[in-house]
């Protein structure tokens, strides 16, 4: 299994190891799932592959993550999650080319992605600066999250992938959404092996 860092065991535990060997194992799974389903289809553009990726990320962390040891499943915005040692797993496709995960953003400062970062998420770095965006409409928040509860943190996978050039970067770590641009604020990140490799540490 591969070798853990220190942030991977101390947020994960005994099962750090087999972390960082199995979550790049099953995106790339999910890589090649897409990219089949797109030569499949025969379309001219990339919705295949992109849609297919979305979906098949979350069933292939699910199958992979499901045999650790204290793994459950979660069923949250019609995906399956996987909590391991009490930390929801959440991947994130933040590029189609080989750019560092600090240039990572989302592409709305509200829904689901958004709040699950927001509620379980570390606490900001810096204090909330006022820009007249005013709160949250309530109707974006989304009732599933009270799934999870409290104490539950988050630990976003994210990484640079696309259909001819495949998987680019993975890195783990915890990251913090900034409301105004919608960028991530990383607390901490570190690259995850590809093919037994490290990806680009930054």
């Amino acid at each position: 299994m591969g070798s853990a860092s220190r942030w991977a065991r101390e947020t994960f535990g005994d099962v750090a190891g087999e972390l960082t060997a199995v979550i790049p194992a099953c995106l790339l799974r999910a890589h090649a799932r897409a990219r089949n389903g797109h030569e499949g289809v025969h379309t001219q553009t990339l919705e295949a592959y992109g849609h297919g990726l979305y979906a098949v990320q979350y069933e292939e962390l699910a199958a992979g993550l499901g045999a650790l040891a204290g793994a459950k499943p979660v069923r949250l915005h019609g995906r399956t999650m996987m909590i391991v040692a009490d930390h929801v797993i959440y991947p994130l496709r933040y590029a189609k080319k080989d750019v560092p995960v600090t240039a990572a953003r989302l592409r709305r400062a509200t829904g689901f992605r958004a709040e699950l970062i927001r509620r379980h998420g570390p606490e900001p770095m810096q204090q909330i600066l006022d820009l007249g965006l005013g709160e949250l409409d309530e109707s974006e928040v989304h009732p599933e999250l009270d799934l999870l509860p409290e104490d539950i943190h988050l630990v976003l996978v994210a990484y640079a992938c696309s259909m001819d050039r495949g998987m680019m970067r993975i890195e783990w770590g915890s990251a913090e959404l900034r409301r105004e641009d919608r960028y991530l604020i990383w607390h901490h990140h570190e690259p995850l092996p590809l093919d037994g490799q490290l990806t680009t540490a930054l």
